[in-house]
């Protein structure tokens, strides 16, 4: 009798262990299944632009000519401010829109030749750039830079970092807050090559409601990539420096981010820089 009763209860938990095992394969599934969910919405919050075989050019051209024909940090630290500038939403729409916009790169970036033992070096940074996402650290939100070792009396320019003989800086008010509409995030950003010339504007629809409309930021002489290439002691009148887009290409400026909507751009300054 005794060993009846005790089979009993051997039998008893043997079942027990086994609807716990179970019941714990059955409730591991669905936080799996949230796992992938997840995932898969944050692929689909990236913003997506559109860059050709031009553009790509065009990337190259601004990263030799800026950086002093240096080395891939010079590369990557003037590739990152393009980038910044074509996500911010407050530049043009385009990688050859940007470089192109006048007075903002170095004079006939569109045009002067690239010396055939840098093509390599500068390939292997645009590719990091528009295939990878890379981007060069140390710039952060920088969209602004310099010739390394001038001085300039205004005291919105927030230096992050120094490659490629350049200083790079972001514009910030008293307060560290950017007076500019931030770029996007790398990880926010999704490059889709499109063969041929015609480009398609970037999906700032799902970021920015239609039916608010946002004011542009006002024209500043000081919002260049690099102030060391405006000579600013006296009127520009190389024709260099009024390099137009590729035919074919409108320059079309986006609305900025709505976080931004009221900011506005220092107010133009002299001439000389004073």
């Amino acid at each position: 009798m005794r060993a009846e009763i005790s089979f009993g209860k051997s039998l008893i938990g043997i079942l027990f262990v086994g609807l716990a095992a179970a019941s714990c394969t059955t409730t591991s599934k669905p936080a799996a299944t949230a796992a992938n969910t997840k995932t898969k919405q944050g692929q689909a919050a990236k913003v997506t632009f559109n860059y050709t075989a031009k553009d790509r050019e065009c990337l190259q051209r601004a990263m030799y000519f800026e950086s002093l024909h240096s080395d891939e940090d010079g590369y990557m630290a003037v590739g990152t401010v393009v980038m910044n500038r074509l996500t911010s939403g407050a530049y043009p729409p385009s990688i050859c829109g940007v470089v192109a916009q006048k007075r903002q790169f170095a004079p006939g970036v569109m045009t002067r030749e690239v010396k055939p033992q840098a093509e390599t070096e500068l390939a292997t940074a645009a590719d990091a750039i528009l295939i990878k996402g890379a981007r060069h650290p140390a710039v952060k939100d920088a969209m602004f830079f310099h010739t390394d070792g001038l001085k300039f009396p205004y005291d919105n320019m927030h230096y992050v970092t120094v490659a490629g003989g350049n200083a790079f800086y972001e514009k910030r008010d008293a307060n560290g807050t950017l007076e500019t509409p931030p770029p996007l995030p790398s990880y926010e950003v999704a490059m889709n090559y499109v063969p041929g010339e015609s480009m398609l504007p970037p999906q700032f629809e799902a970021l920015i409601p239609s039916a608010v409309p946002v004011p542009l930021p006002a024209p500043d002489p000081m919002a260049t990539a690099s102030t060391g290439q405006m000579r600013i002691v006296a009127p520009v009148t190389s024709p260099e420096t009024s390099v137009e887009p590729e035919p074919g290409m409108p320059i079309a400026i986006p609305i900025p981010r709505p976080a931004y909507d009221s900011v506005m751009l220092r107010e133009s300054l002299p001439a000389n820089g004073g």
